[in-house]
């Protein structure tokens, strides 16, 4: 059970919606995050290879006037008394601290909505991510129209980022034998993206025929890169599932006769059968090109939104001339009392791959047990890594470990 993610479309209506003027929503959440590895000694729950953390997050969303309205949202982040037995934290080092990851102003004329401020975003290749027990935002304009029957164009500017700049996807979030703070996907700073050149990003997403959702997105960072992603998914009442997505970046000033551009390509088939269980396969392909990073990456943080993505080890599946695979199966909490996953990637570098002597071949297999207790959701994992270049013995060779995570967030 992750961390349900809200699209730019969702928190553009959920801002324009006509609510009562002066409404006013309050809502919020508690975390408390642990996880542990034993790449450092062989054991689990050891203080050097474990990594604990809380957050309060609080939300406020009001109507100034009909058709405008504005919110907020502040979290807090603190290790508390979990320094005497972990090593790291997901957030903004050992210190407590708190950040202003919220700060919004939307207006609706007619099927127009803007948006601007520092907001959430859920584009394919600019997106908030919500595997922390904060979440990374933007300060951004976006404009959202529906005016042409089942299709919805959207336009944004990208000024500042709380998670670096363009290119800081190569950040990993993987904790095994790293000191505190070193994974730490976002931070309390707001800085401006792309040199301050900022971000720009366009997109169209079609639904025309009820099964199928089609989407095209276009990105320009001046003087940087500029990069395209194309998508479309098919849902049948049957239960079954396709998908196909192709991405392509393209660097800009560098070396004329260089080949500076990178694409990715997937696809995914699927079978859902209504409260009993969900199986999808999907498989990708990167571009050969090694001189700069590969596609499909988030300019502003760890994940791809390629059907491929590993749970845990990010950033494997996007990197140049890498194939990978992944296995979903899930059942509700409805039907076996708590809801069960299966979450199984790998990721194999081909000849062309990043570095020289190249070692970043990764699998990765994960088990979930989840659980909603009313406003409490409870998470348990086990994670299985077997990856090249992580916990390298004194040869250099990677050795497999083991994970095991606990999610506790109570929603209010």
């Amino acid at each position: 059970m992750k961390l349900v993610k809200m699209s730019l479309l969702a928190a553009t209506l959920i801002a324009s919606s006509a609510f009562a003027i002066d409404n006013v929503k309050v809502s919020g959440d508690a975390k408390l995050f642990y996880a542990t590895f034993d790449s450092a000694d062989g054991t689990l729950f050891n203080t050097v290879d474990s990594a604990g953390q809380t957050s309060l997050g609080l939300g406020i969303t009001a109507d100034l006037t009909e058709g405008v309205s504005a919110g907020t949202h502040v979290t807090a982040v603190s290790a508390m008394g979990l320094t005497n037995i972990v090593g790291g934290v997901w957030e903004s080092g050992l210190n407590d601290t708190y950040m202003v990851d919220e700060a919004w102003l939307a207006a609706t004329v007619g099927k127009t909505t803007a948006k601007a401020g520092r907001m959430t975003l859920d584009t394919p290749l600019a997106f908030t991510e919500t595997w922390s027990v904060a979440y990374n935002t933007f300060e951004a304009a976006v404009l959202m129209n529906t005016d042409i029957p089942d299709t919805t164009l959207v336009g944004a500017y990208i000024g500042g980022a709380n998670n670096g700049n363009f290119g800081g996807q190569w950040n990993t979030n993987n904790l095994g034998g790293v000191t505190a703070d070193t994974n730490a996907t976002q931070n309390t700073n707001f800085g401006l993206v792309n040199g301050g050149n900022g971000a720009y990003a366009i997109g169209a997403i079609n639904n025309s025929w009820a099964p199928l959702t089609a989407q095209g997105w276009y990105y320009n960072l001046p003087e940087t890169a500029y990069a395209y992603w194309l998508q479309a998914d098919l849902a049948l009442d049957m239960g079954l599932t396709a998908g196909l997505q192709f991405t392509g970046i393209e660097h800009k000033n560098q070396v004329p006769t260089a080949d500076t551009g990178n694409t990715a390509v997937a696809g995914k088939v699927g079978y859902e059968m209504k409260d009993t269980f969900a199986l999808s396969v999907a498989a990708s392909q990167t571009g050969e090109n090694n001189q700069f990073i590969g596609a499909g990456a988030n300019f502003f943080g760890a994940q791809t939104k390629l059907y491929t993505e590993a749970w845990w080890n990010f950033t494997y599946v996007e990197r140049p001339d890498t194939t990978s695979i992944n296995v979903t199966a899930t059942t509700p909490e409805e039907l076996t009392y708590v809801a069960l996953g299966l979450y199984a990637t790998q990721a194999t570098v081909g000849e062309n791959g990043t570095g020289a002597d190249l070692k970043q071949d990764m699998m990765e297999i994960t088990l979930e047990a989840a659980k909603s207790f009313g406003p409490l959701d409870v998470g348990l994992y086990y994670i299985l890594t077997d990856a090249e270049d992580q916990n390298q013995d004194v040869n250099g060779e990677g050795q497999s470990y083991n994970s095991v995570q606990a999610y506790l967030t109570y929603n209010f």
